[in-house]
């Protein structure tokens, strides 16, 4: 099993979540972070003055997949969630070593 981190758009959310649907994912959780990268923030304007904006609103999710389907799932991710300009985003994949499902005590692919 492996635990796939995918920090998005917040707008990109909704087609991510469709796409991973489509591959049977149904299970993610989502966090509204803040972050840079590259694009190093952005300037706004408010009341006529100009502002640095460094942190830049972003959605981690996160799901945790069957070994089998890893290649898969973070192909639809970014084919979701790319729109071709700074910022798209990143995509981690970690290694589970278990499982377990609270209510009913299965393990492994099971409890996924």
């Amino acid at each position: 099993m492996k635990l796939i981190k995918a920090i998005v758009k917040p707008h990109m959310l909704d087609n991510v979540k469709e796409a991973l649907n489509g591959l049977g994912i149904s299970g993610m959780t989502t966090y509204e972070v803040k972050g840079f990268g590259r694009q190093k923030g952005h300037h706004e304007l408010y009341r006529g003055a100009e502002y640095q904006i460094d942190f830049v609103p972003k959605i981690m999710l996160e799901t945790v997949v069957p070994d089998e389907i890893v290649a898969q799932a973070i192909g639809v991710i970014s084919e979701a969630a790319k729109t071709g300009k700074i910022g798209d985003g990143k995509i981690f994949v970690l290694d589970i070593i278990e499982a377990v499902r609270i209510r009913t005590g299965e393990t492994g692919n099971d409890s996924i």
